[in-house]
């Protein structure tokens, strides 16, 4: 498990995985059987319609809305809800990191810093990740996905292109 590394425009969550053997982040079906959480309810489209208090970290994807200020520093479930709904932040991009080797947590924070701030562009609102771990690595986990979040609280409604 790794350690939180926080700046004043970055709060940094862990990914980790239930197993030893660790899981790919990037959604492969087979995952919700290997891990505790649930899944959010979604439409056709993907969307969230029904969040799930424990949903697996596994099953996120860009556009979903989170409760997640309270996160611990690694994650195996976070709560989602309906972006119409009040929540703490959204995920809006989702990087892949190439390579073999687990390449430290250090050059894993600081690829997830730089690409989140890339895909971020300039806005009023903050910035986050959830990253790989050196044990879901092992499993083939190489998804950052980086949310956006206001510091002064809860918003309602979704985030994307909000263009501030």
């Amino acid at each position: 498990m790794s350690t939180v590394t926080s700046a004043p425009w970055a709060r940094t969550l862990a990914i980790v995985t239930l197993s030893a053997a660790g899981l790919a982040l990037s959604g492969c079906s087979l995952l919700p059987s290997f891990t505790g959480g649930g899944t959010a309810t979604r439409d056709d489209s993907g969307e969230v319609v029904e969040g799930n208090d424990s949903t697996d970290v596994f099953t996120l994807q860009v556009g979903d809305c989170l409760n997640d200020a309270t996160a611990a520093e690694t994650v195996e479930t976070i709560p989602t809800v309906p972006c119409d709904e009040p929540h703490d932040s959204e995920i809006y991009a989702s990087i892949i990191m190439e390579g073999d080797t687990f390449p430290g947590t250090d050059a894993v924070i600081a690829e997830a810093d730089a690409a989140c701030l890339d895909a971020y562009a300039d806005s009023i609102y903050y910035f986050s990740y959830y990253f790989p771990t050196e044990g879901s690595w092992e499993g083939g986990d190489r998804e950052i996905l980086c949310t956006i979040y206001d510091e002064a609280g809860q918003v309602t409604g979704s985030l994307q292109n909000i263009g501030r």
